[in-house]
């Protein structure tokens, strides 16, 4: 066998002529046939060197065009000989898609559910960003009515409830409750944000709620031992037994045995579903609702012998509390159906006019006669359905205040505080709103009472601390700080239509930071009303950090009473509109 080479010969080392013979023979075994290769016009460069061997024959790239796709593959394979091990591709969800024209984004939006529930924007608000598909109608189908069976909601479907009703929306947000992230069918995006956002609201609403319950419940207790048993019936280890009481744990987990999960198999989804759940029924039926569930179909014993909190050393109150609260605890019934009397109209008139024991102990008496001018002889029984209050009731949650705010604390009134400090304070916060009573000692009452509120929030639990060991501070602080978490957390739902549940829990958490929200109360110059003890006060001249908590539990204790007098309304006036919760730009730098 022949090869026959193009090249031009080369010279040998010792002579300058020499022509190199590049045939080979091959072995006998193979027929001998020559084989020739030839190119038209070889052109190739000379060679630097004298002794140039020819090892391979390679594609010279310049043969393509300087912008071919071909020359950019084939330098991009030698490349990738030469990097070493190659690296994992992200997943598709991380990758970065180029964002929607202002036309196909506006038909998203407008197409959307969530924009379909206009006189419920909250409701709206949790709604699925897109339709429904057959795969979820058909889980609605097979489970729908098991969930609401075990619920205790009437298994017709819920769409044929008016448009005026928010229940309308029921078994929507029901479906989206229980496709927790564990589950196959969060695959779809606007079914995994539904759900999101549901349990990023649940759990706000489930702590407002125990909160207000057990304030009204144990109107001598400290909020410390209040928040363990919150603990012990919301907390996560303990979940499972409620979904378990309730029937529900084969929705949850519908291929696996609840009991022989580990823990962290089993918490996660359970957590995620009960949140939503109670984001759901909030939504659609109201805090009423919440407390049902809870106590019925959950069977929640708040005197179970593994809810109470643990023993602690606590001064005995020497102060009265309300009427209603005096030789009883009020139930879950009580605190839902809850209607203010119009005694609480008569009882906060005579408070501002008289603060001794004495008042208290007559308070029967002035009812009977109350009673006997309208109705004509008491009985228990007649009493018990006293006459419902006027639109233009005293307090939007007179008892809620009632039980922060013991009718003994007014022996604090009408000191150099109530006579320097209070005027500024009203004049920054706003206050007294102008309320169109139709009875004007209601008006006077009612912001008698706001002014002793407001000098309880600014009095630090320092001062005092031995003369009344409950002190409403800290309770006022306690339901300050639920209520400002769920006015956020709406605000946000309704302000980020388009945001999943675990952005929002994020964003939620560096807004109401306990740095900024005493920040927002020294900005207003209002941590120079606080009142300290002396010992204390020498401390936080000289510590800021000892100082700084101080401002944010103040800021806290305003936004409670704020909630207990004037409702949640004047809660998101104060955040959004006195102190600004979501300054985003810079402050104005003002040179002096």
């Amino acid at each position: 066998m022949e090869l026959c080479s193009p090249f031009k010969p080369l010279p040998k080392p010792c002579s300058t002529h020499f022509t190199p013979d590049l045939s080979f023979s091959s072995s006998s075994s193979f027929p001998t046939f020559p084989i020739q290769t030839h190119f038209k016009n070889p052109i190739f460069k000379k060679p630097n060197c004298q002794f140039f061997r020819v090892s391979a024959v390679a594609v010279d790239p310049q043969e393509l065009p300087q912008n071919s796709p071909q020359r950019l593959l084939k330098e991009l394979a030698e490349r990738k000989k030469v990097i070493s091990p190659k690296k994992r591709v992200p997943p598709k969800r991380y990758i970065l898609k180029p964002p929607l024209d202002d036309k196909k984004l506006a038909e998203r939006f407008l197409n959307s559910p969530q924009l379909s529930l206009k006189s419920f924007p909250l409701l709206s608000s949790c709604l699925p960003s897109s339709r429904f598909t057959n795969a979820d109608k058909t889980w609605m189908e097979e489970y729908l009515l098991e969930a609401k069976q075990a619920l205790g909601y009437p298994l017709e479907p819920s769409e044929g409830l008016g448009d005026d009703n928010p229940a309308k929306q029921f078994d929507t947000l029901l479906y989206l409750a229980f496709q927790h992230p564990y589950c196959e069918r969060t695959n779809t995006r606007h079914i995994r944000s539904g759900h999101s956002r549901l349990w990023f609201l649940g759990q706000y609403v489930l702590e407002q709620a125990l909160a207000e319950f057990f304030l009204q419940r144990y109107p001598r207790e400290s909020p410390g031992p209040m928040r363990e048993r919150v603990y012990a019936l919301i907390g996560k280890r303990f979940l499972s037994k409620w979904i378990k009481a309730a029937s529900l744990q084969n929705l949850i987990f519908p291929f696996d045995n609840m009991d022989k999960l580990v823990r962290k198999e089993r918490e996660p989804p359970v957590k995620s579903v009960f949140w939503a759940l109670f984001g759901a029924i909030y939504l659609c039926y109201g805090m009423p609702e919440v407390y049902r569930v809870l106590f019925e179909v959950f069977g929640m014993d708040p005197e179970a012998e593994d809810c109470q909190p643990r023993e602690r050393r606590q001064l005995e109150d020497v102060d009265y509390v309300s009427v209603e609260f005096e030789g009883r605890k009020l139930n879950w019934q009580d605190v839902a159906a809850y209607k203010a009397s119009i005694v609480l109209h008569v009882l906060s008139t005579v408070v501002s006019v008289s603060i001794g024991k004495e008042v208290w102990l007559e308070m029967g008496a002035l009812r009977e006669e109350l009673w006997k001018e309208s109705v004509g002889e008491v009985s228990e029984e007649s009493f018990t359905e006293f006459i419902q209050p006027p639109e233009d009731t005293l307090f939007t949650h007179a008892r809620l205040f009632r039980a922060c705010v013991p009718p003994g604390m007014h022996r604090f009134r009408g000191n150099i505080w109530d006579y320097d400090s209070r005027p500024q304070v009203m004049r920054t916060l706003g206050y007294p709103l102008a309320m169109t009573d139709r009875i004007r000692d209601i008006t006077e009452a009612r912001n008698i009472e706001l002014g002793l509120g407001l000098q309880l929030c600014f009095l630090h639990p320092s001062k005092h601390k031995f003369e009344h060991p409950r002190f409403c501070f800290e309770r006022l602080e306690y339901v300050g700080q639920k209520i400002q978490d769920l006015v956020m957390a709406e605000r946000l739902l309704m302000k980020h239509l388009d945001a999943p549940g675990r952005w929002l829990q994020e964003k939620h958490r560096r807004l109401l930071m306990n740095k900024f929200c005493g920040k927002y109360l020294r900005e207003k110059n209002l941590h120079r009303f606080i009142i300290y003890s002396e010992q204390v006060q020498d401390a936080f001249e000289h510590n800021r950090r000892l100082r700084n908590p101080a401002t944010t539990s103040v800021q806290q204790a305003i936004h409670g009473l704020s909630y207990t007098v004037y409702g949640k309304p004047d809660v998101r006036r104060l955040m959004f509109e006195v102190f600004d919760f979501e300054q985003i730009q810079p402050k104005e730098i003002v040179n002096v």
